[in-house]
């Protein structure tokens, strides 16, 4: 009575804990009642209770039965008071149709259900789809209870698809699953794959990766410690920032989905595509691509680096494309696109960049930055040499300005303008139509002259250290020159000129910055564009 009133003291919480776990080991039987171990044949039987008070020698053709369970031997040692067993020679145990296991000696717990099968030892293993799973080694233990065979000492598993070896291993006939730790390797056709740690389904074929991992294949080699590979179609998904290694291509992801046979690849997370032949780099959250046609992917925060030349080129957009075309690589940027590179700056809607001749086309609003010199219009192509950038090219409307200080700027204006640059300044400027220039000249002190003001169809300037060196105007030109007391403020420039210094990327993390025009610096002919 005490007893009962100690049991109803117990918190409500508790009561509710021991019940729950008393029904559950009724429901699952987790203690199954002890059986005997019976023997059922023997050609030789032999029993001296001097020599042992319960050990029977049986020789020739034995064989015993276990509940639903037969083992078979040519000969034993037989402790009937305990249900064990000790076999010798042509050792087989047989459950039921479809588990095997077959090796030189045998010593079999009754009243554990344990059997422990050592030398030449071989477990078969019969599938719903009657192939067989067949495990080798030389110490194996089975628990007939678990319905789990181990071993401890090395093995390897076969089935119709994969061999898998490992020091530690695992399998359960009744879950089909195989576990596997310490030098684990899974040889298959295609590839091989070595581990710490996997989860082998031999009904599906697929691996559960668990530990440090490599897959090796003629395509490629993946790192990995965590995720799944499907061994019958090549399908994985793979997490914890896994790495893929396919030809001069390397995928880093916080978690890759990967066709092996496809040759595609996503990755989902703070991803990292490589490209060494072509020295290309892209970021982002979201990658893609596909091996066998050079095509690759990345958005949200995408950024590119371009390492071919002698300094990198930094890329920032919203959307980036890698196109393989025999041979040449193409990069295309979709929005808000802004770049850095110590020579070179520059921001526009659209971009494209040819890694074989190094061109890059800018589209939409683009402006493009060298030292103090800022050049805008319709369409810029620039083109970039081994160690800085060649020449701009701007199409249809160009305006080149140089900044001289804060009030006062050198202007060049006209349809096409080629600004061809040394080391990394500009050393000569081509316009093309309707050219129109406002440079203001300085003394060797450096006092400014006055504002000069010209207009022609076609001009030429040098420029040395940043200064004007040689200018040529033809044909019919016409000019001007306006002392600076005389200047009035809106003359200092010609019609759309605006000075874009805010919007300029300052360095390769600023090219994440997004920046618009100021409304009075909206040209008519501009979108109105965010970069």
């Amino acid at each position: 009575m005490n007893f009962i009133k100690q049991i109803i003291r117990l918190p409500f919480f508790l009561l509710l804990f021991l019940y729950s776990s008393f029904i559950f080991s009724q429901q699952q039987g987790a203690i199954p009642p002890k059986t005997k171990v019976y023997l059922e044949h023997a050609d030789i039987q032999v029993f001296d209770k001097e020599i042992s008070a319960d050990r029977q020698v049986l020789v020739g053709n034995v064989r015993f039965r276990h509940d639903s369970s037969y083992m078979y031997c040519d000969s034993a040692y037989f402790f009937e008071q305990t249900s064990s067993l000790e076999a010798f020679s042509n050792v087989r145990l047989e459950q039921g149709d479809t588990l095997f296991l077959f090796g030189n000696y045998l010593y079999y717990k009754g009243d554990i259900q344990l059997a422990e099968m050592r030398e030449n030892v071989r477990m078969e293993s019969i599938q719903s789809d009657s192939s067989i799973v067949t495990l080798f080694t030389d110490s194996l233990n089975y628990d007939r209870i678990a319905n789990i065979g181990y071993y401890f000492e090395g093995g390897l598993i076969v089935d119709s698809e994969n061999e898998l070896s490992s020091f530690y291993g695992q399998y359960s006939p009744g879950t089909k699953l195989a576990v596997f730790n310490d030098s684990v390797q899974l040889t298959n056709p295609k590839f091989t794959l070595y581990s710490d740690t996997l989860h082998y389904h031999t009904d599906t074929k697929i691996a559960t990766i668990l530990g440090p991992s490599i897959i090796v294949s003629d395509s490629g080699t993946v790192y990995s410690s965590r995720g799944w590979y499907n061994t019958v179609d090549n399908t994985s998904l793979l997490l914890d920032r896994s790495k893929i290694i396919s030809g001069n291509k390397i995928l880093i992801g916080d978690s890759i989905s990967f066709n092996r046979d496809a040759g595609t690849g996503e990755a989902f997370g703070n991803i990292f595509l490589q490209d060494t032949l072509n020295k290309m780099i892209l970021e982002g959250e979201y990658g893609f691509y596909n091996d066998s046609t050079g095509y690759a992917f990345a958005t949200d925060s995408a950024r590119c680096l371009e390492y071919s030349q002698g300094d990198t080129l930094y890329m920032h957009a919203d959307t980036f494309e890698m196109i393989t075309i025999d041979s040449t690589r193409l990069l295309k940027a979709y929005h808000h696109v802004r770049f850095y590179r110590t020579d070179a700056q520059g921001v526009c809607d659209s971009m494209l960049f040819n890694t074989k001749d190094s061109v890059l086309h800018m589209y939409t609003d683009p402006i493009l930055w060298n030292a103090d010199y800022q050049l805008y219009g319709d369409t810029i192509l620039a083109f970039f040499n081994d160690s800085t950038i060649d020449y701009a090219h701007i199409i249809q409307f160009a305006f080149a300005i140089q900044q001289i200080d804060s009030s006062y700027f050198n202007q060049l204006k006209g349809m096409d303008l080629k600004a061809y640059f040394e080391g990394q300044t500009v050393r000569k400027i081509d316009i093309d139509g309707n050219a129109e220039t406002i440079y203001f000249p300085l003394e060797e002190d450096g006092a400014m002259i006055g504002m000069n003001e010209t207009k022609s169809s076609y001009l030429t300037i040098w420029v040395k250290e940043n200064k004007l060196e040689k200018l040529k105007i033809w044909p019919q030109p016409t000019g001007k020159m306006t002392p600076i007391p005389e200047l009035l403020s809106e003359q200092k420039t010609l019609k759309d000129f605006y000075w874009y210094d805010y919007i300029r990327p300052l360095n390769k993390d600023d090219i994440y910055r997004r920046v618009g025009r100021k409304i009075e610096d909206q040209p008519k002919r501009s979108n109105k564009f965010v970069y």
